[in-house]
C-alpha cells in the first residue's frame, strides 16, 4: 500500500519525566507512599491522577501548582502519575486524564472532582471541602481513617476475612468469579500471629477498594488438613492466589497492609472491564479520545452491503477482544464504516480498498502505524505487541492534523438495504453478472427511499431484456 511521507521512526511514546518535581509544593505519590501519605493521613488530600503525554494534564500542571502552593499547610495536594502507576489508577476507577479526587473523611471513598480546572476553581473546591470536613468532626462524624494505625494500617473487621473450611472451599472461591488471595495458617505459628492484624486490615480495604470483586479467606490448614494437603501446604503462613479456571499462584510479596493492598489492587486491575469500543460518529468521538489516550486505535470495516451484520460483528468482536487484551494500556478504540469517512481514510493512506483496515494513531506526534498482517487476534496482537515494544514504521497524518470527520447515523445492527446514493453498487453487483453488457445499459432501479436486496431477483433478469 502505497504511504505518503513513511518516515522510520517509532510511535511508541518516548520517556517522558513526570509532570512535578521536589521543588513543587505537589507531593508525587506512588503505590508505595500512597497508603502512609493519604489513606492513614488525618489531612485532606486533593489528588490528580495524571499521564506524562496527556495535553489537558500539562495544560492543568501550572493550576495545579498555583493551587498547591496556595493551599500549602492548609490542604495536602498531591499528584500520581497514573500512566506508570496504572495499577494505583485502577484502584480507583481512572479511566481518563486528568482525573482527580478529594480524599476527605472517608480516606477509603474519595470523591470526584467536578469543578473548573483554574488555581481559583480547584481552591475554592478544596477550601469547601475542608469546610465539610471540620464541620462533620465538629459532629463527631470521624470518617474511616481513624479505626486504628499499626504498621501503617487499621484494624479492619475481622469478619471481611472470609473463614475457609473443607466443605465451603470449592464452593465459596473455586466456584466464584471473584479473585481470591487466601492465606494457610496454624493457630500456633508466630508469623500468622503477626501477620493477622495486617490481613484483617487489607481485608477491609480490599473490599472496600474492589467492591468485593477481590476477597482475602484464611484456612486453618492444622484443622482443615485436606485443603492443606491438596494445595502441597508446607509452611506457615502460605498464601495463595486464586483466580477461575486457573491454577492457583503462590504470592510473593511483602506481609504489611500495603503490600496486601498493592497486590490485590493489581489482581483488581486484572479484572476490570476493557475499553469502550466506539464507532465514529461525529468530530467529538474521534477529537475526545485520540486527545484524551496514548494511542487510538481506529479500525475502517468493510460496507455493511459488503459483509452483512453477522460479518460485521465479526470484526467487532475481534476488536472487543484485543481491546480487552490490552485493556492495561491507554488506548482507545474506535472504528468506522468503509466511505464514511473518507479524509480520515485520506489521511492514514487507507485510500478505499484492503478492508478492513487498521491504524494505531499518537496524536500528539500526529503519527501513525497501519496494520499490515490479517485482520485476526493473530494479525492485531502481533501488530500491537510491536507497537508496545517500539517497533514498526510510521507516517505523518495527512495534513499533520486530525482531519474533518462527517456526523453520521449509528449502526443499527441489522443487515444493510441499498439506498438511492449506493443503488451504483447494485449496478456494479449485476455487470459482473453480464460481462457483455455495458454497464450504463442497465435500466434505471426503482427511487424508492431504499431498496432491500432481496427484493432483486436476478434469476428475473433476462440479457435480452436489458
Amino acid at each position: 500500500m502505497h504511504i505518503l511521507g513513511v518516515l522510520a521512526c517509532s510511535l511508541t511514546v518516548l520517556s517522558v519525566h513526570g509532570l512535578y518535581s521536589a521543588s513543587d509544593d505537589v507531593v508525587e505519590l506512588n503505590p508505595s507512599n500512597f497508603n502512609s501519605e493519604v489513606i492513614q493521613s488525618d489531612s485532606l488530600w486533593l489528588v490528580e491522577f495524571y499521564a506524562p503525554w496527556c495535553g489537558h494534564c500539562k495544560n492543568l500542571a501550572p493550576e495545579w501548582k498555583k493551587a498547591a502552593m496556595a493551599l500549602k499547610g492548609i490542604v495536602k495536594v498531591g499528584a500520581v502519575d497514573a500512566d506508570q502507576h496504572n495499577s494505583l489508577g485502577g484502584q480507583y476507577g481512572v479511566r481518563g486524564f486528568p482525573s482527580i479526587k478529594i480524599f476527605g473523611a472517608n480516606k477509603h471513598k474519595p470523591e470526584d472532582y467536578q469543578g473548573g480546572r483554574s488555581s481559583q476553581a480547584i481552591v475554592d473546591a478544596a477550601l469547601n471541602a475542608l469546610r465539610s470536613l471540620v464541620k462533620d468532626r465538629l459532629g463527631g462524624k470521624t470518617g474511616g481513617t481513624d479505626y486504628g494505625k499499626q504498621s501503617g494500617g487499621g484494624a479492619g473487621n475481622k469478619k471481611d476475612v472470609v473463614e475457609l473450611t473443607d466443605d465451603n472451599f470449592d464452593r465459596t472461591v473455586l466456584d466464584s468469579d471473584d479473585v481470591w488471595m487466601v492465606e494457610f495458617f496454624a493457630p500456633w505459628c508466630g508469623h500468622c500471629k503477626n501477620l493477622e492484624p495486617e490481613w484483617t486490615a487489607a481485608a477491609t480495604e480490599v473490599k472496600e477498594q474492589t467492591k468485593g470483586k477481590v476477597k482475602l479467606g484464611a484456612v486453618d490448614a492444622t484443622v482443615h488438613q485436606g485443603l492443606a494437603s491438596r494445595y502441597g501446604i508446607r509452611g506457615f503462613p502460605t498464601i495463595k492466589v486464586f483466580r477461575k479456571g486457573e491454577e492457583p499462584e503462590d504470592y510473593q510479596g511483602g506481609r504489611t497492609r500495603s503490600d496486601i493492598v498493592a497486590r490485590a489492587m493489581d489482581l483488581y486491575s486484572d479484572n476490570i472491564p476493557p475499553p469502550e469500543l466506539q464507532e465514529i460518529l461525529n468530530e467529538d468521538v474521534l477529537k475526545k479520545t485520540c486527545e484524551d489516550y496514548q494511542l487510538c486505535i481506529i479500525s475502517v470495516l468493510p460496507h455493511i452491503l459488503d459483509t452483512g451484520a453477522s460479518g460485521r460483528n465479526s470484526y467487532l468482536e475481534v476488536m472487543r477482544m484485543m481491546a480487552d487484551k490490552y485493556k492495561k494500556k491507554t488506548w482507545g478504540w474506535l472504528w468506522t464504516e468503509a466511505g464514511a469517512q473518507m479524509d480520515l481514510e485520506s489521511s492514514l493512506g487507507i485510500g478505499g480498498f484492503g478492508y478492513p483496515a487498521m491504524a494505531a494513531i499518537n496524536a500528539r506526534k500526529m503519527k501513525f502505524a497501519l496494520l499490515r498482517g490479517s485482520f485476526s487476534e493473530t494479525g492485531i496482537h502481533e501488530f500491537l505487541r510491536e507497537l508496545s515494544v517500539g517497533r514498526g514504521s510510521t507516517a505523518t497524518v495527512g495534513g499533520g492534523a486530525l482531519p474533518k470527520i462527517n456526523t453520521v447515523e449509528p449502526w443499527d445492527g441489522k443487515d444493510g438495504v441499498v439506498s438511492i446514493e449506493n443503488s451504483v453498487r447494485v449496478h456494479r453487483c449485476l455487470s459482473l453478472l453480464f460481462s457483455n453488457t455495458p454497464f450504463l445499459a442497465f435500466p434505471q432501479l426503482p427511487m424508492e427511499d431504499d431498496i432491500d436486496l432481496s427484493d432483486v431477483d436476478l434469476d428475473d433478469l433476462e440479457k435480452d431484456e436489458l
